[in-house]
């Protein structure tokens, strides 16, 4: 089962990949370093690291579906 809390949700706007909300700093409409083209190689299951421009954290995609990315460590916070 996949771990909730290490999804982020992402959309994409013709060939960029943006988020709503940057889960480390909370700054709204990201634009990932990440390209349409890089989603498909992540979901057969290459690893990624993403650098987010605004606040300049890492982490490492090992999965991505049409909705979420999956991170190597939780994204959300837990409630």
């Amino acid at each position: 089962m996949i771990p909730f809390d290490c999804t982020w949700p992402y959309e994409l706007i013709q060939q960029d990949v943006y988020v709503h909300e940057c889960p480390f700093c909370n700054q709204p409409n990201v634009l990932l370093p990440l390209k349409r083209t890089d989603l498909p190689e992540i979901s057969r299951g290459t690893k990624r690291l993403l650098v987010f421009p605004c606040c300049h954290n890492k982490i490492t995609l090992v999965d991505a579906d049409q909705d979420y990315l999956l991170a190597n460590q939780p994204l959300r916070n837990r409630r």
